[in-house]
């Protein structure tokens, strides 16, 4: 057949697009990048992703939404001062403006007006980061085949922020400048500046190591949940269970950790096999149920006062 006299395909991402189809006969184009929305088959033929993200995809789409929403949470708790009554609805106006960002970009997404997309299966690390794969024949020309083989995996998360950033401008300003009557002129707009710097930093994330990240999320989740728990712990002098019952706010933060850290369990685990997978989600408070059960050994007042009396 005519296909079989072509040159070869070369290059891992390089493919040939179909240009018409005729009963069982198709008719290809040149080898090179493949439109977007279609990916390379075994065949070098660029085929179109109708593909569904499975629930480990979608995990990982759930992370990277959460990334800017915990950022706002903890930037606007950190410049809203303990006297000021904003901060609960600042947190609520974040929550709102991350979710409609993830419904619009939804919608937005193939096929538009529904809250489904079709995607291409993610095989192996090389697939996000198919511009190192170009090939180069003769060594001088470089044939280039970049494109989303992750279709739509590494561009929704770009599109989500945009939304994100979009709306938090819209919405936010207006609402400080009316309910944050407890802060000063200067400290009313931090939390919005700090969003402002953290954007472009989780997009650069995402450009750069973003098919790391995809691998990797799920034990991130698990030690920052670990470490930012303890430090809130310490830092917040919490030693027994009669602390944490002493303010509402230390159990909404326990919670919260608990949650990420169930997170965390279900993205390694997938829940391919619920039998032996649930009960893994019984060990999500162990590390809290630890921290409590030995803070009082570790205090450091403790550790000098009988160090010095062993001297």
């Amino acid at each position: 057949s005519a296909v079989d006299i072509q040159p070869a395909c070369l290059g891992l991402y390089c493919g040939r697009t179909v240009l018409s189809v005729n009963g069982s006969v198709e008719t290809y184009g040149d080898c090179g990048v493949c439109p977007r929305g279609q990916r390379t088959d075994d065949n070098k033929i660029c085929r179109e992703c109708m593909g569904s993200p499975d629930r480990y995809d979608w995990l990982y789409l759930g992370f990277m939404a959460m990334l800017p929403l915990v950022l706002h949470w903890f930037f606007i708790e950190w410049y809203s001062g303990k006297k000021s009554s904003s901060a609960l609805l600042q947190h609520v106006t974040a929550l709102f403006e991350c979710s409609v960002a993830a419904v619009v970009t939804l919608l937005v997404s193939d096929p538009v007006g529904s809250l489904h997309i079709r995607s291409c299966k993610v095989k192996k690390l090389s697939d996000w980061y198919t511009m190192l794969y170009n090939p180069s024949p003769d060594y001088i020309t470089t044939v280039h085949c970049t494109h989303e083989a992750v279709y739509p995996l590494y561009t929704i998360v770009f599109i989500y922020y945009a939304f994100c950033l979009v709306l938090m401008m819209l919405l936010r300003p207006l609402l400080v400048k009316k309910i944050a009557c407890g802060l000063g002129k200067s400290d009313r707009f931090k939390s919005i500046y700090a969003a402002l710097y953290f954007f472009p930093v989780l997009t650069v994330l995402q450009a750069v190591g973003g098919g790391l990240l995809y691998y990797a999320f799920p034990y991130i989740i698990l030690v920052l949940s670990l470490v930012t728990l303890a430090v809130y712990m310490s830092a917040s002098e919490v030693e027994s269970f009669k602390d944490l019952l002493v303010r509402k706010k230390r159990l909404v933060v326990l919670f919260s950790h608990w949650l990420l850290h169930a997170y965390g369990i279900i993205s390694i685990s997938k829940l391919d096999k619920l039998e032996q997978d649930l009960p893994l989600l019984a060990l999500v408070p162990a590390p809290a149920l630890f921290y409590l059960l030995t803070a009082k050994y570790t205090e450091p007042s403790r550790i000098l006062s009988e160090g010095g009396n062993g001297h």
